[in-house]
C-alpha cells in the first residue's frame, strides 16, 4: 500500500507571478490596481511577509476600511496574515489589542479609516492598506500614514485595491515615488472557480462595472455627464462657444 504524500506549502517565490513579486527600484508606495480575484489580498499579505522575515519591517501599520474587513480579509482570510508561510512564522493574533506579533518581534498594529486619527503619533517602516479606494477617510487616512512612515532606512508601503475614482489614486499614480502595478481578474484564472469565469465574469464583460471590476480600469466620468473629469480640471479648449 502506497503512502500518501503530505501536501507541502506552496512557494510563494515560485508561485507568484511577476506582477506580485515586490519590485525593485526607488518608491515609496506600491500601488497595485488590479480586478477582483488578481489575487491582491495574497500579494499584501506575502509582502508583509517578506518584509518582516528579511528583517526590513518591525513596525507596521496594517490599514482597512473597517476592524472587521481587517479582521476577515487581511488577516484571517483564506489569504490573509495567519494563512501563508510556514505555521512557525506566523504572528500572534491579539484580536482585543489589534495587533500581531511575530516570533521575531516585529509588530504590525490595526488601523481603519473610520478612526483615521490613530495614526497620529505612530512610527512605521512599512504599511498595509487593502481596499484604499473604498475609504471615506482616503486622504486624511493617508496623510497620517505618511507622517508616520519614518522608521528604518527606505519605508515603504504596498497598496491593494480595486480602483475608483478618486482624487487620491490619481495623485499616486502620477507620483514619481510610486511603483504602479496593473492588473486584469483573468491573471489569477487557474486560481478562480469555473462558473465564476464563464458565467459571472461573462455577463459583465463590455460594461463600466466591468472594466473597473475586472481589467481595473480607473473611469473618471459618469456616462452622460455634462462636464468631464478632464474639462473640470483643465478647463475648455480655448476658443470654444456654446
Amino acid at each position: 500500500m502506497k503512502q500518501q504524500k503530505k501536501n507541502k506549502p506552496a512557494c510563494w517565490a515560485l508561485e507568484a507571478r511577476e506582477s506580485q513579486k515586490i519590485p525593485g527600484g526607488d518608491w515609496t508606495a506600491w500601488l497595485i490596481l488590479a480586478g477582483r480575484g488578481f489575487g491582491k489580498t495574497r500579494t499584501g499579505a506575502e509582502t508583509v511577509r517578506a518584509w518582516v522575515e528579511s528583517g526590513k519591517c518591525r513596525s507596521i501599520a496594517i490599514i482597512a476600511e473597517t476592524e472587521d474587513e481587517a479582521r476577515r480579509v487581511m488577516i484571517e482570510g483564506q489569504s490573509g496574515l495567519l494563512s501563508i508561510g510556514p505555521t512557525k512564522k506566523r504572528p500572534k493574533y491579539t484580536i482585543c489589542k489589534g495587533e500581531l506579533i511575530w516570533p521575531s518581534g516585529a509588530k504590525a498594529m490595526i488601523y481603519t479609516s473610520e478612526s483615521y486619527d490613530k495614526l497620529r503619533g505612530g512610527q512605521f517602516d512599512g504599511a498595509w492598506i487593502d481596499e484604499l479606494a473604498k475609504f471615506r477617510n482616503a486622504q486624511k487616512v493617508w496623510d497620517q500614514l505618511m507622517f508616520g512612515l519614518r522608521l528604518g532606512q527606505n519605508p515603504q508601503v504596498v497598496v491593494t485595491t480595486t480602483p475608483r475614482p478618486l482624487p487620491l489614486l490619481e495623485a499616486l499614480m502620477h507620483d514619481t515615488h510610486t511603483h504602479v502595478t496593473r492588473g486584469s481578474t483573468y491573471e489569477n484564472e487557474k486560481n478562480l472557480s469555473p462558473i465564476f469565469l464563464n458565467r459571472i465574469l461573462k455577463a459583465y464583460e463590455g460594461t463600466r462595472l466591468g472594466a473597473q471590476e475586472i481589467h481595473a480600469e480607473l473611469l473618471l466620468d459618469r456616462p452622460g455627464a455634462l462636464w468631464s473629469a478632464h474639462l473640470i480640471q483643465y478647463g475648455l479648449p480655448e476658443g470654444t462657444h456654446f
